[in-house]
């Protein structure tokens, strides 16, 4: 495995992140602890969960299962750099009694209680805004995360989905209070079928030192195979992936994107990680397997080396935006 620092902090992070949200409602208990033992054998320090995670009835049901796989011991807590998220309503039926999401203070204080509990840990390394709050301001929220980082019950913060201007906003109140560090990182929808993170978001970030985090790095599958895979007769197409596929213009795209990778002979999932691991300001891919096969996969994109004409071939196949802000401006 290798590693790098999370944007500018002294952290060192794995280059590939163990996201963990099908544990449990797609991958059993059993199950989700073998993945996570192979992905601690592998190198993989850096996990990613919310409190959200289990969805509906089962929220927070994620944190658990992680939870009772560091109360196996085995220094496994103390290997693991452990995410969490902070923002969504954990209402079993969808009905938030006032002050029971978002990011005011209250609700973070009462949140990092709740997913300390569920993950049977004493702090949380780096506690992340699932989303931006329009209600709360930043002052508030640095207010309550610096109170927790005094408590040693968070160590550092970073943000979720925000736009560049937000991570501007958030990193110059942080420097203004003084004191605080401000956000570390940003998780956000990147991939080679989605660039628009290239506009501002990755800029901003750069700037203010936040490592970037990419979500779906597969694009919820479209960029794993799946044309090969429908041949094939394995598993079809489904959400952001099928929407795709039903234009002819998109069909053909990902059709483009697999007889290229097939040329050169590399898998389009590892493919698809390894040209992650090659941008600017990227700290690691977020990998979500539902199996151990999945896991194994998905670790072989580190080594992979893609060549200078095959990174051409990508662009060509997906292009970006170009660099900001003439992409937009001229």
């Amino acid at each position: 495995m290798k590693y790098t620092q999370l944007g500018r902090t002294g952290l060192k992070v794995s280059r590939l992140v163990l996201g963990t949200m099908n544990f449990g409602p797609q991958t059993d208990e059993a199950d989700s602890h073998a993945i996570m033992d192979a992905a601690l054998d592998a190198g993989i320090n850096f996990f990613d969960t919310a409190n959200v995670y289990g969805w509906g009835e089962n929220k927070g049901r994620t944190e658990e299962i992680i939870g009772n796989w560091f109360a196996k011991g085995g220094d496994r807590r103390d290997k693991t750099v452990l995410a969490t998220k902070v923002y969504g309503n954990m209402a079993a039926d969808g009905e938030a009694w006032p002050n029971h999401d978002k990011l005011s203070a209250v609700n973070i204080r009462r949140a990092v209680d709740a997913s300390l509990k569920r993950l049977r840990t004493d702090r949380i390394d780096l506690y992340q805004f699932h989303h931006i709050d329009r209600a709360t301001g930043f002052d508030e929220i640095w207010q309550a995360i610096d109170t927790l980082v005094q408590q040693g019950k968070v160590l550092y913060a970073g943000s979720s989905n925000f736009p560049g201007y937000k991570i501007a906003q958030a990193n110059e109140t942080a420097a203004r209070r003084g004191g605080t560090i401000g956000l570390v990182s940003e998780q956000c929808l990147y991939n080679l079928a989605e660039r628009r993170a290239e506009m501002e978001v990755i800029p901003a970030a750069r700037d203010y030192g936040l490592g970037v985090i990419p979500w779906s790095p597969l694009h919820g599958g479209l960029l794993g195979g799946v044309l090969k895979k429908e041949v094939q007769g394995g598993r079809r197409a489904s959400g952001r992936a099928a929407d795709v596929l039903a234009d002819p213009a998109g069909r053909a795209q990902i059709q483009a994107y697999e007889d290229l990778l097939d040329k050169h002979g590399v898998e389009p999932g590892e493919a698809a990680l390894a040209w992650l691991l090659t941008r600017p300001g990227v700290t690691g891919p977020i990998v979500g397997p539902r199996t151990a096969e999945q896991l194994t996969s998905a670790l072989r994109a580190v080594e992979l080396e893609l060549s200078d004409e095959l990174l051409t071939g990508l662009d060509e196949v997906f292009p970006g935006p170009g660099p900001s802000p003439e992409a937009f401006a001229w």
